[in-house]
């Protein structure tokens, strides 16, 4: 993350940029300098969310009572200190850092790979050097932050930028995180998370002014040092042959650095002894090797310029505006044309913004103010997969969805409405497992009754909707391109409801209509009366389990009775018992099921907000339903054939309960002919309808879902391809 090679250049030739401070003597010397005023740290979560997950159990899908705890000391000792903490949470992906999102991706999947091999020969978890987020984190701990009473927010672009806009605008104490970009930005202090001792809440400043003194640079050369070495928008490799020239130029040479350090002090010593001789005289372009890369290098420096800022590099004339992925770009800053510029291109109906603060460089830029949005996909891709989407949209309903987003009360739902494009990070998968699907798969057919439901497309059962583009990681999708993803027709009595109803509505019954409206994206409105009978928190699980039976007819009645009955123990389970649980041996297929229920939990998130919350979040929150040891424990005893009795720790109301919900999931199930049998009865080698998919060559194939209810997981390799709903039925 940042700048390339930074960090490392800081730690071993400018110790001295880093100081050790303490929050407490920090927040009280803030008080002291603005009396009424509120220290406030702006949180970077992303960046802390390897710092908060503690428990030593990180494999079996996540120790989410602990993590809770953990969180809640976090906020607790800073609060005991009187400082306030403002978190923020990555809320898109810009199309800037769609190529560096990737790489990270694939880079991950060769992470799991290992991981699942080692399980393999081990039977026991690696160690925390091989250390992989369980699946959800980032959006659960949102919820939980919020659960905490804390101030949590959601970007509407990259968050780093917002974050230090935040800290930049609010006189703020600092800046928490783990990200050299903070030390390019000309904001409010920033602070190590992984120095950070919450016992005695010591941690290390990094001070901009004191690299800027090691650098022989001013402040505002920085955003132009730190494109040259490379970052997140511009590729390491694009300056590569000029570093080269600067270092072979370089007359003091350091020994006690290494390569990478002599090439950040040769582009320093080159910026400011040969570029600054030009500065205000010369365009970059004039000065620098930026050849068809100059849009994009244009649009990094700018990236750096918070609200107000302006960069002495930039001639600022208006031929000097240019154009990259379709997108008007100022060399100024202003984060409403940041964020709304790739919501309206070829918009019919436009306002003109205002772009820059100088009132010299006054000029017009389109911005969306009608209900309708036209896109055109400025991802380079093939012509396959350029499509244009419209989409026809209520701005109160739009407005909402924003708000929402922000406030981070919901999941994809404003992605899929402003941008129609989603994405959904690495999960715990083995990618060799034959006979358990990618969580992206299982869950496609909901996303698509979800983009029906937003997006209006999808009626009488066509696909006359507009595609949603999914960047999703799965076994061998290569993510060179997004899937192409259509909505998908809901069947619901009386009509698909609008979103003005479903997220505004007061009428007596909108909340029934809302819960129907939830089901019928699962397809599961033949159930509702069953699942209305269960008590809470269990009716999102028993949903969510029926859905994953029918669709995975891998799983067996051992899966189902480990399902039901770790959410059964779990209930009033001390957190340090369950931190203290010991297991036999590790899994790797228990694993994979815990991956899917987890992405499940996800799932209902997005398909709740979409629907006007018919449910209460916290229904489904993990730490109300899943525990990862406690759920491996209850596998591997169901493999065993330990009875209901044994499996719920002999408590004789668990038992009763277990075999009520046992009852209501066999029952929805058997509706869909989907009966659910013991791993004992089935036939040798049975490996079910489910194959592995995205073979090498990304071919077609087959794979089981209902007929007429979701496109055969098979079809739905990686790649561009529009994926519709067919009639499809399982074998």
């Amino acid at each position: 993350m940042g700048v390339r090679g930074l960090h490392g250049f800081v730690a071993s030739s400018c110790p001295h940029v880093c100081t050790v401070v303490n929050f407490k003597e920090l927040a009280e010397r803030h008080r002291s300098q603005h009396p009424g005023g509120t220290p406030t740290i702006v949180v970077d979560a992303m960046c802390c969310l390897r710092y908060w997950y503690t428990p030593e159990s990180w494999v079996c899908g996540g120790q989410w009572r602990e993590y809770y705890s953990s969180l809640r000391e976090f906020v607790r000792t800073f609060t005991a200190v009187g400082i306030k903490l403002i978190f923020f949470f990555d809320g898109m992906v810009e199309q800037s850092k769609r190529d560096e999102w990737v790489k990270r991706r694939l880079k991950n999947n060769r992470e799991i790979a290992k991981i699942f091999h080692y399980i393999k020969s081990r039977r026991e978890q690696p160690g925390r050097n091989m250390f992989f987020i369980p699946s959800g984190l980032a959006l659960f701990t949102r919820f939980a932050l919020k659960a905490l009473g804390q101030e949590t927010l959601c970007s509407l672009q990259e968050a780093d930028y917002e974050v230090a806009s935040y800290g930049f605008q609010n006189n703020c104490l600092g800046i928490l995180g783990e990200d050299t970009d903070y030390l390019i930005y000309d904001t409010c202090p920033y602070f190590s998370i992984s120095e950070l001792s919450l016992d005695s809440l010591d941690t290390v400043m990094l001070c901009r002014e004191k690299l800027c003194q090691s650098l022989g640079l001013r402040l505002a050369d920085l955003p132009l040092l730190a494109c040259l070495l490379g970052n997140d928008v511009i590729p390491e490799g694009m300056f590569e042959s000029f570093r080269y020239k600067c270092l072979t130029s370089y007359a003091s040479v350091r020994e006690s650095c290494d390569r990478k350090g002599n090439v950040i002090l040769a582009v320093a010593d080159h910026i400011s002894k040969v570029l600054r001789l030009h500065q205000g005289e010369k365009k970059l372009e004039e000065m620098l090797p930026l050849g068809p890369n100059k849009a994009l290098f244009y649009k990094g420096v700018a990236s750096y310029l918070l609200p107000g800022q302006k960069s002495p590099w930039f001639i600022q004339k208006p031929e000097d505006v240019v154009t990259l992925d379709k997108q008007v770009l100022s060399m100024s800053s202003d984060p409403e044309s940041k964020q709304e510029f790739p919501m309206c291109m070829d918009s019919e109906s436009k306002q003109k913004l205002s772009v820059g603060t100088d009132p010299e460089f006054n000029l017009e830029a389109p911005m969306c103010t009608n209900t309708e949005v036209k896109q055109e996909d400025p991802v380079n891709v093939g012509p396959e997969a350029k499509h244009q989407v419209t989409v026809v949209l209520d701005p109160e309903i739009l407005k909402v969805a924003r708000a929402q987003h922000v406030q981070a009360e919901s999941y994809l739902v404003y992605s899929v409405m402003s941008s129609g494009e989603v994405e959904c990070s690495n999960s715990l998968e083995d990618a060799t497992d034959q006979a358990l699907p990618s969580q992206a798969f299982v869950y496609r057919p909901v996303r698509q009754r979800v983009y029906s439901l937003l997006l209006g497309g999808g009626g009488g059962g066509s696909s006359t909707g507009p595609a949603v583009k999914e960047w999703f990681v799965y076994s061998g999708n290569p993510l060179r391109q997004p899937d192409l993803v259509r909505p998908l027709q809901m069947n619901i009595p009386g009509g698909t409801p609008s979103l003005r109803q479903l997220w505004l509505s007061q009428e007596p019954g909108i909340q029934a209509q809302r819960l129907d409206t939830l089901l019928a994206c699962f397809d599961l409105s033949s159930s509702r009366e069953e699942l209305q009978a269960v008590e809470r928190p269990f009716q999102a699980l028993c949903c969510l389990l029926v859905y994953l039976f029918v669709q995975v007819d891998t799983l067996c009645l051992e899966d189902l009775h480990a399902f039901i009955a770790q959410a059964l123990c779990l209930q009033g389970k001390p957190t340090m018992e369950l931190a203290d649980l010991q297991l036999d041996h590790i899994d790797p297929r228990a694993v994979q099921l815990a991956t899917l229920l987890v992405r499940g939990l996800t799932t209902l998130v997005l398909v709740n907000g979409a629907c006007g919350s018919p449910w209460e979040m916290a229904d489904f929150m993990p730490w109300h339903l899943f525990d990862g040891k406690l759920f491996h424990q209850k596998y591997l005893q169901s493999e065993k054939g330990y009875t209901a009795e044994v499996l719920v720790e002999q408590n004789r109301s668990h038992v009763t309960r277990f075999h009520t919900l046992k009852s209501v999931v066999c029952k929805a199930c058997g509706k869909e002919s989907r009966p659910i049998v013991s791993r004992r009865h089935w036939r040798p080698h049975h490996a079910g309808r489910w194959g592995r998919q995205g073979s090498s060559s990304h071919g077609t194939s087959s794979g089981y879902s209902r007929s007429g209810h979701g496109q055969h997981w098979r079809d739905q390799g990686p790649g561009s391809r529009q994926y519709e709903p067919d009639q499809w039925r399982r074998y």
